[in-house]
Formats: structure tokens, C-alpha cells, sequence
């Protein structure tokens, strides 16, 4: 059974590649290479002894996108991470995040329809939500304005998909993911921002290997135990294995509405000082950091309620963030021995 990954040489895309081979899919990416590396084809080859199919171009491009569904309209499903998500860049520059997010969607669900293809796991976001009223936050929770241009293309992403499900035979299912992090335990593959990174984790590690001066810490005066922004932090690949069970839900039959959300975290909510905690828990490695003020388009603080995935799904997520802080450290080691 063939399923597109767009977005597969990227962080979570290439995690999901490899649980999608080792459960015996034929998995084919498309991805641009703006913000990955080819050599990830490799790697994941090294991980499932597999390289998965491979095609470089814009999704952007209505006609490229539409001679590759042509080509391979035999797809049973499509896992669709492609897309810009830097909250902070997407402030700064929201109509190359409108652009690139929601074409690249619009022209994947052209070619759906164009080819009879079904099924569409969508790689959303806890942004969706904004400052919830109430936490843990359900999926039920009204959607609340978003608070960056990236998070309002989540928002629209959802709804052109549940608006393209009524009118063709388009099924979706929508998975809110609050935020990953870590990396396979093999330390073949894992996060790697192209310049400074956006998110925690990886400027974390980055600062403890020597490559950034200091971690910048944005805000100390939330309304959070320490001050400090709180997220749910899940490991990238117990966030995969949901997206292989999403897809098997759709090809066993399973769904009980055309567009069904689920919201995948722990449950649990850390504030970034605990995150610096585990890490120099977990490794030994003392970090330098500085407090700086909030930076635009962050809430305050927003975990999941998993209960329903973790009933509907029969998926839970297992990993500790000390496990998680520690295995994206050895990945982080490990690129430095290949001189990265």
C-alpha cells in the first residue's frame, strides 16, 4: 500500500517514514528540501534497511503537483506535513506562511479529487486553539483566534479540508499535536533547523555543544509556576506512531466521521525551566541561559487532555522528557561527529 509523506525528509515527516516502512507501507516523499537534507533518505534507509521513493519540488506548483498525482494515483492515503512553521518568522512575514501553507494544501486536495485518492492525515497543530479558557484542553474546545500567521493556517488548513470532505469522497483526520521533540534512538535522524532554531529543543542542544552562545529564554513573567512559558512536550516518535495508526483507521474503515481531531501530547504541561532541568538531568550538561522578553505570537501556557485518542486510537505516549531531552542530546552528539 503506497502512502505520500509531503514534508518526509523534515523532522516528524522522516520519524513517521520509518514507522510507516517497518509496518511494510511503500511510502513515497515529496519534499522541497527548503528546510531538510537529501542525506535523511540515507539514514532513514540505514534505520528500516529501505530508501523510500523520492520527488524534489514545490507543492506550491499547481502544475508539478498535478503531474505527480497523475503519475501516482494509486496512493491509499497521504500523510501531509509540508509547510512553513516558525511562529516568530510567521509574524514576520505571514504572506509567505498564507502562501506557502495553504496552496501547497489546496493543490493536494486537487489532486485527490482529480485522482480518487481518499485519504489525508493532516499534520495541524495545538496553535489552533490560542490561550484556551480551560486545561487540559479537549478537542471540543472552541477555536480561539489565532495568535500568529502560522497558527491561523492551521486553523484555515482544517477547515478547507472539512469544507472539501462535504462536497467529494474526501475523508480527513486532523491530528492537533502540541509539541514534539527528541529523536529516533538510533541518532540517524532527529531535528535539524537550517540556521538559528525557533523551537526549544534544538537550540537547547545547539547551546550545549558550543554552537550558540547562550539559550535564549523568551519571558520570565508568565502566569506559570516559575514564569516561564509552559508546553506539552511529547517525543517525535511516539507523535509517528500516531500517524500510522491514523492511516490504518482510515484504510480499516474505522472512522466515525468524515473529519474526525485528535489532540496528541502527554498531558502534561512543562515550563521551559523544566525543560532546561531535564536536560541537564538527563545528560549532565550545565546550559547558559538568559531571560529575554516574550516574544510575539507565544501563548502562555496550553497541554492536552488525550483521553480520546488514547481511548479512539489506542494510542498513548510513553516517553518521559527525561528520555526525551536525552535522546535529543545523543542526536545532537551524534551530528557533531559527522562535523554538522
Amino acid at each position: 500500500m503506497k502512502i505520500l509523506v509531503t514534508g518526509g525528509t523534515g523532522y516528524i515527516g522522516s520519524h513517521t517514514v520509518v514507522e510507516l516502512q517497518s509496518k511494510g507501507y511503500e511510502v513515497i516523499i515529496v519534499d522541497d528540501l527548503s528546510n531538510s537534507s537529501i542525506e535523511v533518505l540515507d539514514n532513514i534507509a540505514k534505520i528500516t534497511g529501505e530508501i523510500p521513493l523520492f520527488e524534489q519540488f514545490d507543492l506550491t506548483d499547481a502544475g508539478k503537483t498535478g503531474a505527480f498525482f497523475r503519475k501516482h494515483n494509486d496512493l491509499r492515503g497521504i500523510i501531509h506535513f509540508a509547510a512553513f512553521k516558525a511562529v516568530g518568522e510567521s509574524v514576520d512575514f505571514p504572506l509567505k506562511y498564507y502562501h506557502n501553507n495553504l496552496v501547497s494544501l489546496i493543490n493536494i486536495l486537487q489532486g485527490m479529487m482529480d485522482n480518487n485518492i481518499l485519504n489525508i492525515v493532516f499534520s495541524s497543530s495545538c496553535t489552533v486553539y490560542g490561550q484556551p479558557d480551560k486545561l487540559p484542553v479537549k478537542e471540543e474546545a472552541p477555536v480561539q483566534k489565532a495568535w500568529s500567521p502560522y497558527g491561523n493556517t492551521k486553523q484555515i488548513s482544517e477547515e478547507i479540508i472539512s469544507d472539501t470532505s462535504k462536497v467529494s469522497g474526501i475523508q480527513g483526520i486532523l491530528l492537533r499535536y502540541f509539541n514534539p521533540i527528541g529523536a529516533h534512538e538510533t541518532a540517524l535522524i532527529g531535528e535539524l533547523p537550517l540556521g538559528v532554531p525557533n523551537s526549544l529543543m534544538p537550540y537547547i542542544t545547539q547551546t550545549a555543544i558550543g554552537k550558540r552562545p547562550f539559550l535564549r529564554v523568551w519571558g520570565s513573567d508568565y502566569n506559570t509556576p516559575d514564569g516561564t512559558a509552559v508546553r506539552d512536550y511529547l517525543h517525535v516518535s511516539d507523535l509517528a506512531r500516531a500517524h500510522v495508526i491514523a492511516v490504518e483507521r482510515m484504510l480499516d474503515n474505522k472512522m466515525k466521521q468524515k473529519v474526525e481531531v485528535f489532540n496528541l501530547g502527554t498531558g502534561n504541561g512543562f515550563s521551559v525551566m523544566q525543560v532546561i532541568e531535564s536536560f541537564e538531568r538527563s545528560t549532565g550538561v550545565k546550559l547558559n541561559y538568559q531571560i529575554m522578553d516574550r516574544r510575539p505570537g507565544d501563548i502562555e501556557k496550553v497541554w492536552a487532555d488525550t483521553g480520546y485518542a488514547n481511548k479512539e486510537l489506542g494510542w498513548k505516549a510513553e516517553k518521559s522528557l527525561d528520555e526525551m531531552t536525552a535522546s535529543a542530546w545523543k542526536w545532537e552528539k551524534a551530528l557533531a561527529e559527522k562535523g554538522r
